[in-house]
């Protein structure tokens, strides 16, 4: 693969990430409220309070991902929350079409997120690595 292929390659998954992100944290927001989701995180053993982090989580995380800034760290700072919902979806079943979702898709956005990390934020970053002293950003 060249290297302009590979950039492109990054910039797709970033955005796409970055998307995905948003949608999420809007449909906590306008979709179940920021109540009702607190509720849900409740009944799944997480504190309701913890709705406030995650939501900004999403929406700062997804901006910051569309734009390329920071992707990488970015993304891999999000995999936690990702992996929280796979643990509320696990006892659903694989497919997320069930009745209250499967944990594969989750797992798959972490996955997908790892591998941004992995590769770097691609073609049209604003800010595509870390620029302090002994920190590096992935390849």
């Amino acid at each position: 693969m060249n290297n302009r292929a590979a950039d492109y390659g990054a910039l797709t998954l970033r955005v796409a990430l970055g998307v995905m992100y948003l949608a999420h944290a809007g449909l906590k927001i306008f979709t179940f409220s920021l109540a009702g989701t607190a509720a849900f995180f409740e009944a799944h053993g997480f504190p309701g309070w913890s709705v406030y982090p995650v939501v900004t989580a999403e929406v700062v995380g997804g901006l910051m991902l569309i734009l390329g800034v920071l992707a990488p760290w970015v993304a891999m700072s999000l995999v936690p929350i990702l992996l929280a919902a796979a643990t509320v979806h696990l006892p659903n079943g694989w497919v997320f079409s069930n009745e209250g979702g499967g944990w594969e898709y989750p797992i798959f956005l972490a996955v997908a997120s790892l591998v941004q990390w992995l590769i770097g934020s691609g073609a049209h970053a604003l800010k595509p690595t870390l620029s302090s002293a002994g920190s590096r950003s992935p390849a």
